[in-house]
This record gives structure tokens, sequence and C-alpha cells, in this order.
């Protein structure tokens, strides 16, 4: 049974006005007041009220407040403990979790006999609570709102019960006007009051209906409560998908519905609000063609293509609801409440195309910001570059990450199998310029770098050649050298690129290539910097290069502008400052990393260089190359494969070693070597990122590089080496070899499971792994693969080249498979790709004696420290950028002693 109402619902309804759903005669009791939501939003609404709020509940919590800009609330363990306070409430709020709303429901009904209306902000009650919370509102005449409801609010009364319609400032988004809103969404309810204040119309109440299953105060209740408020004029409805409550509504005052949600009706499953699924006749499209047969339209109305009547218009965009409202008041000869107050289009108070061509409706015009925002926006347009927030970077990176599914490792975005097909000057732009290097870039790193390759007479030289000497692996050796390489071998270069970006960016430059640049516009006070009166040698040649390479730079126009001879660091500093222009301006780099980058070019220069021995630095060349070829000619990957291999590269080769040097840049922040790098950033303390050692960064990446991390690359090409040692081949290249792969394979396969067999039967468990096959990731297959190993099979593959190695691999893990050893098809790992491309270039040298067991140990070293020196530079950049001072250290409660 229900109580008799108002109206002719066959159900009870208590509402007759809209004026009546929040008086100011209403006192609000809060059920779980102190929760989280709670706290946060009743002592706003307290406030705008007047004091609506005279208790709340929280179990266990009797004698606390809730504080509050008017005073303190008092709680209560229970209702029923306030009440006998003396304390009297008619509407009740219901904080409580899902499980637990239809008990506060009848806990307010069953001790308060003066109760009228309820309001849940409960959301995903239970379908069968829902129906018992009707059942008890409809036998004790209770008015019902929710659940999943944020409330209601009347700008007439001022006054709001329930929630945060109006958002912290209600005052304001709740302008006194002629427009009721019903909607079923909390949010959008004050989205949608804030729009209709800039077009000039106020607000009577506003009710968030929610959207459970159950909407216990609908929009046919709602509808006659409209009718018979003098205030209100007309009405705006937010409607999603689900239910039929609009449908049975009769409105005799004119309605603007938005209903959204079309996308809906593909989902098989209810998402966010409940809502309407594919197979309903109660979705967007349905509610659409209710709402248009109820004004009388064929269609919606948008401001270019405006579609309404009398009694209202259907809008599916909440934007256009202020223009809709507008003409359908027209057409009842109905003017604004008030002035328009401006309106809520995009006005961006920040802009750049970076030279792209716009549409127009997405080439939007920067407007000034409001007060004080505008200040600071314009302190920021004059900041150069990117400023990170700082936070702990222990095991964290903001350069690199790998993927655990693939074992793909990623920099910047760029995964390693992207940058095995880059060149390594490429890669040294995507380490610290966070993208691959274009052609003018390349241009540029290879004279940047190429002028540091050649140590002849610096003591980083003697250093390593010294270490080198005393039998240190070639990690330490590489180590010494950086060790020599200190900030003041940069000092100057790092003070003329700071004068160029700060002249260059005042003068308001864009692009580093402009060509017509006017560069007398260019005021930087410091001469000396950049010209002296002696003609420089090293910076003539560095010039040499760049104009025999056809390279471009503003940068270095303006140095050959100058009266007088550029220097060394002022060619490498107008270099870098032109790499980088680029990434500041697009705040892609911090300046500390632009200011930073004629170091690293120096550190990458000189350690390549130290690779080798010192008979190899001669005054005018390295590795038997003239310093001109070096600066003019050769890309740094065909010099760096000289020193590392001593031998002229084929194009084959040259991309073998190209694909080694992409696939080892990282792996990732948790490997030993960047952990290294990243250390020594920490101790030195990234907070004052000056102080910050660039070389002790490379230093630490190196002294964390071993033979078993960096090293282990050697195990491979020894295990090919003793497969294929006694089988004459000549070129690993040549698909007709000769070679029976099959039976190679099963000759260690038979000799690998005696082994195995035999120290079962010993009892040992300590079986001795194949180099480059199965991985602790991909394994669980019938057929396992490493994405990467197939990545670069591929690729090869489509270049038509052949590596012997490489299918010997294929071989033997299926040979293992058929044998028995192995449970099932192991992955030819990436490690076994590293060994077979590397032995590959060097077989014939090997067996001809040119390179020795040790030899061939080295370079198998060294290739995974080149690449890897600039995965680390990247770690080190990254971590001084946004790391804390001695951030990557383990607190001693994590540390354990073993006896």
């Amino acid at each position: 049974m229900y109580k008799q109402g108002v109206g002719d619902f066959k159900y009870f309804v208590g509402i007759s006005s809209l004026a009546q759903v929040a008086t100011l005669e209403d006192r609000v009791c809060v059920l779980n007041i102190l929760g989280g939501e709670s706290s946060d939003v009743t002592p706003v609404g307290h406030v705008y009220s007047g004091g609506n709020v005279v208790f709340g509940t929280a179990p266990g919590k009797r004698g606390q407040v809730l504080e509050t800009a008017l005073g303190n609330v008092p709680v209560y363990n229970n209702v029923l403990e306030g009440i006998n306070d003396g304390h009297r409430f008619n509407c009740g709020v219901i904080y409580l979790p899902p499980a637990a709303a239809r008990d506060g429901v009848v806990e307010l009904i069953r001790v308060n006999p003066e109760l009228k209306k309820i309001f849940i902000v409960t959301e995903k009650l239970a379908v069968h609570d829902s129906r018992e919370i009707r059942a008890m509102g409809q036998a004790n005449g209770v008015d019902i709102f929710g659940g999943n409801s944020l409330g209601v609010a009347d700008a007439w009364n001022q006054v709001r019960i329930g929630g945060a319609l109006g958002g912290d400032h209600p005052e304001e988004a709740l302008r006194r006007g002629s427009i009721a809103i019903f909607s079923n969404s909390g949010n959008f309810t004050t989205t949608i009051a804030t729009y209709l204040r800039m077009a000039g119309w106020g607000t009577t109440s506003s009710i968030s209906c929610g959207k459970d299953v159950y909407i216990h105060f609908a929009a046919p209740e709602f509808a006659f409560a409209l009718s018979n408020d003098a205030r209100s004029k007309a009405a705006v409805l937010y409607v999603e998908p689900g239910g039929y409550y609009e449908l049975d509504a009769e409105f005799t005052k004119p309605v603007v519905a938005c209903v959204v949600g079309r996308w809906k009706s593909k989902l098989t499953r209810s998402v966010g609000h409940a809502g309407a699924m594919a197979g309903g006749a109660d979705d967007a499209a349905s509610k659409e063609r209710w709402f248009m047969e109820k004004f009388g339209v064929d269609g919606i109305f948008t401001p270019e293509h405006p579609v309404y009547s009398a009694k209202g218009a259907l809008v599916t965009n909440i934007a256009h609801i202020p223009a809709a409202l507008t003409a359908v008041m027209r057409e009842n000869a109905c003017r604004p409440d008030f002035a328009v107050e401006g309106n809520l289009a995009l006005k961006p108070w920040f802009g750049a195309s970076h030279g792209l061509s716009l549409p127009p409706a997405l080439d939007l015009p920067v407007v000034e910001a409001t007060a004080p925002y505008n200040a600071q926006i314009a302190a920021l347009n004059r900041q150069i570059g990117a400023v990170l927030p700082r936070q702990s970077m222990k095991d964290a990176s903001g350069a690199s990450q790998m993927d655990a599914r693939t074992q793909v490792t990623s920099l910047y975005g760029v995964s390693m199998l992207d940058a095995a097909q880059y060149p390594l000057e490429a890669n040294v732009s995507l380490a610290l310029l966070h993208e691959p290097g274009g052609e003018n870039d390349r241009r540029l790193i290879n004279v940047a770098i190429g002028a540091g390759l050649n140590l002849h007479g610096h003591p980083a030289l003697a250093a390593a050649q010294a270490t080198r000497e005393a039998g240190n692996a070639p990690n330490s050796v590489l180590a010494a050298a950086a060790s020599i390489l200190g900030p003041r071998c940069q000092g100057q270069a790092r003070q003329a690129a700071r004068a160029l970006i700060d002249g260059f960016a005042a003068a308001g430059v864009t692009d580093a290539l402009d060509e017509d640049f006017d560069l007398s516009r260019i005021m930087i006070d410091q001469p000396d910097l950049f010209v002296s009166d002696a003609a420089d040698t090293r910076a003539e040649a560095m010039l040499a290069g760049l104009t025999a390479r056809g390279a471009k730079s503003v940068f270095v126009r303006y140095l050959l502008s100058l009266p007088g001879h550029p220097t060394e660091d002022a060619v490498l500093a107008a270099i870098t400052t032109t790499l980088a222009w680029g990434p500041l301006m697009r705040k892609r780099v911090s300046r500390l990393t632009a200011e930073s980058l004629p170091w690293w070019m120096r550190l990458f220069g000189a350690l390549i260089g130290a690779s080798v021995t010192a008979d190899q630095h001669q005054p005018e060349s390295f590795c038997r190359i003239t310093t001109a070829d070096i600066l003019q000619q050769r890309p740094l990957s065909e010099v760096a494969f000289v020193a590392l291999l001593g031998l002229a590269p084929q194009p084959a080769d040259l991309f073998s070693f190209q694909m080694l040097m992409g696939l080892l840049l990282s792996n990732g922040p948790g490997t030993i070597s960047a952990q290294g790098a990243k250390g020594a950033v920490a101790a030195d303390g990234p907070e004052d990122p000056e102080r910050v050692q660039l070389n002790k960064g490379l230093t630490g990446f190196l002294t964390h590089s071993g033979y078993a991390h960096g090293g282990n690359g050697y195990e491979g090409i020894a295990f090919l080496i003793e497969q294929f040692k006694d089988t004459g081949l000549v070129d690993p290249g040549d698909p007709h070899h000769g070679i029976d792969l099959k039976a190679l394979a099963s000759k260690y396969v038979e000799a690998y499971a005696r082994y195995k067999s035999g120290k079962k039967s010993s009892g040992s468990l300590d079986i001795q792994k194949i180099p480059g096959v199965n991985h602790p990731v991909f394994k669980d297959m019938p057929v396992n693969h490493d994405p990467r190993e197939v990545f670069i099979r591929k690729l090869l593959a489509g270049r038509q080249e052949y590596n012997v190695f490489h299918e010997f691999y294929g071989v033997l893990v299926q040979t293992l498979f058929e044998a028995g050893v192995s449970r099932n098809v192991y992955c030819v790992n990436i490690d076994a790709v590293i060994a077979a491309l590397l032995l590959k270039m060097l077989w014939q040298p090997y067996r001809s004696g040119e390179y020795s067991g040790s030899a061939l140990e080295t370079a198998a070293f060294t290739v995974f420290l080149y690449p890897r020196m600039l995965g680390c530079a990247a770690e080190i950049d990254d971590h001084m950028n946004r790391g804390r001072n001695m951030d990557t250290r383990t607190p001693a409660s994590q540390c354990r002693f073993v006896a």
C-alpha cells in the first residue's frame, strides 16, 4: 500500500511544485557525515543554505563534529541519539556504502515520523534494495531522490541538500532565474547551470536525479512539479540511455532535452551510469525520437541547423543547450533572465601550431588569461625548454621502459627494434634530444663527435692506454678516459651555448635552419666567447666539415658573421644549440639538457676514440682515416665500425653493425649498467644539477658493466666458433655453404644430452645453459619465439641477407626438441642474434688469423659499450632533470644481513 499523494499518480508523490524540493524550512540529517565525500561537500552546502544540517551520524564517533564556517555540526552514533538530543529534521541524506544504504533508509523512516525527503548519494545500489527502499518511501509518504544522485539545489531559496551541485561555490554557478534543470548526471547539472548563466539564463530548482536502475524521483514527477512551479518558465533535461521514464513524462512547459550516449547502444554490458545496452528500445536513438515527437520537430538542434518549436528542442551536445533554449524561449515570447555574461566557447591561453596548417575549427586564437594567470603565462612563455617536476627516480625512468610482454625496450617512445634501423648518429639524437635525428642533425653530429675521436696527445688517451696495458677490461679502459674529461673540458663551450640560447630566444628565432634570418637582431655582448684573434685549426676543420656535408645552422652562420676567428668551443656550441633548438622550442627537452650537449659530444667522441690503442691516434688521422675524411665525409657509424673491428666495412656489415647499435641502446632502467649511471647522478645531487658530472655518470655505467653484463656476448660467439671450427666454412653470408646444419646440430645435441644426463645422475643441478637458447619469458608455448629475434630475422630476409650462424640456432632449438632434450621448442633469443651478427662480420678475419680469440672477446664487449653509452646517457640526463638527491639508495629497513 502507499499513501495518497498529489496529482494523478498511481503511486505516492508528495512534492507538488519544484519550489518544495529544497526550501529554507528544510532541516537535514546526514548519514556517514564524516565520510570522505560528505566531509568535503556537506560544509559547503551547509554554509550556502544558511545552516540547514542539524546533525549527522557516524557509528562509534559520537561527540565528534563536522567543522563548517557557520559552526560545528554535531555527530552521533545513530539517528535516534540525535533526535533524543532535541534535533528535528525532515530531510535525510545518505552517503553510506551500497550494502548499507537500505538500512540507512530504514533507520531514518523508523525513528523519524517527520521525515519527508531522502536524498541517496550512494551509487550502484542492488536492485532488490532499491525496490525495498521505494516500497518503504511509498508506505510512509517519503519522497526519495537517487540513488547515485548529487542532490538538489534551489537558486531562489539558496538551499542545497545532499551532494555537490554548484561545486565549491554554488552561489556563482546557481544564479536565480527561470529555468529548472533535471539531469541524470550530477556533474553536468552544474555544468549546464554555468552554460545557461553565460547565456543570460538563471535557474530555479536543479535536480540530480541519478542514474541507477531505479530513479525514484524521475521525469514524470519532475514534469508534474515543473507545471506547478510559477517560478519556472522552462526546463533543461540531461538524458542518458536506459529506462522509459522520459517517455511517460507529460510536459506543459517548454523543454530543451540533451540526449547523449549513442555509443552505448554498441555495448553488451553497462558502463558508468546504468544505461541501455545493445538490443534495448530505451537507447539514446529511441529517446531522441521520443522527444522529437513530444516537441513536434524532425531533427536535432545545432547552431548551423536550428530545429525547434515552441514546445522545445532536442540537442545532443551540452554546448548547444543555451542557443537552443534561447530559440525556444523566443518562440514563447520570453527573453533571458539577465544580460549575457559571456560564452563557454574554448578560449585557449596557450597555442603553438609548430608550423602546421590547421583547419579554422582547430586553429583557435589565443586570448590573454585573466589575472593572475596572465602574468604566470607570460613568465612561462619566456621560459626556454621543459621544466620537469622532481621526484624519486629509484627504479624509475622518464627515458626508457621495457614492455614486460615482448621484452622490447623503448627509448623516448622509440622501440629498440625501430632504433636498430637508424644509424648510430641518429640514435645519439634519440638518446639526448628525445627524437631520432634527421638528415641535417646527422650531419651536425658526425662533425661534433668526429672532432673528438682523435685523442693524439690528450691525457685521456694516455690514461686509457695505461689502463689497457695493465690488463683491464674494455669498460675499465673507457672509464679511465672518462675520468679525465671533467667539467673543465667543456666549460667554455657550455658558456657559449648558454649565451646563444639567450640571445637567439630573445630575438625570436624559432627555426635553427632559417637561412634568411636577419642576424643583426642578435644581441650578444660576449664576443670573446665565440672568436679569438688567432685562427683555430680545429675550429676551421669542423667548419670545413659542416660546409662539405651541407649542414645548415643559423648559429654557425652567426659565428661566421662575427669579426675574428671562431673557436673550437664556439663551433661545438653552435652545432649543439642547432641540434637542441627544435626540441627546446617544443619543450621536449630542458635548457639544462641543451647546455650539457657540448660535454656529451666530447665524451662520446673521446670514449669511442679511447676504445682503440694509442698507435691508432696520429696527428692527422684516426684508425688510418684522415681527420678531413672523418669530418667531411664519413658517417659516425662507419668510423665507429672501423674503430671497433679494424676492418673496412661492406654495406651488409655496416647494416648489421647499425642493428647491433640500436638493439643494445637500452634494456630499461633496471639493468645494472643503468643503475650504476643513475646512482652516480643521485650521489652528485640532481637538485643542484650544475654539480652533476656527466663523465662521472658514464663512469658509473662503465663500472657497472662487466663480463657477466656486457661482456657476456662473447659466450655466444665462443659457442658458435666451437660448433663451426671444423666445418670449413668460408663465407657465413653464403646460403650455399655446403654444411649440413642438421647434422651439426644433432652432433652437439647428442653430446649435450649425455652431459645433462651425467649431471643429473650425479645429483648435480648445476647444468650449463646453451648460450643464445631459451628465455625466462618466452618459454611456455609449444614453439617459442623471442619477438626481437623474429623481427631481426624478417628484416634481414627482406634485405636478402643470409647468416649461417643465425640459421644454425634455428635448427638447433628444433633438434633439441626432437631429441627429447627440451620439452618444447626453445626460442632463439636476442643474445644469439647479437653473437651471429658479430661473428658473421669477423669470421673471415678470425679464420685467417688476423683476429685472435681475445680480440673477439674485446670486440664483443665493446660492441655493447658503444650503444649502451648512449642509452645510459639518456638515463643520466633524465635523472639529472627529474631526480632527487640520493634517491637511488635503499632504506636500511629493506637491507638484509646474511650470516
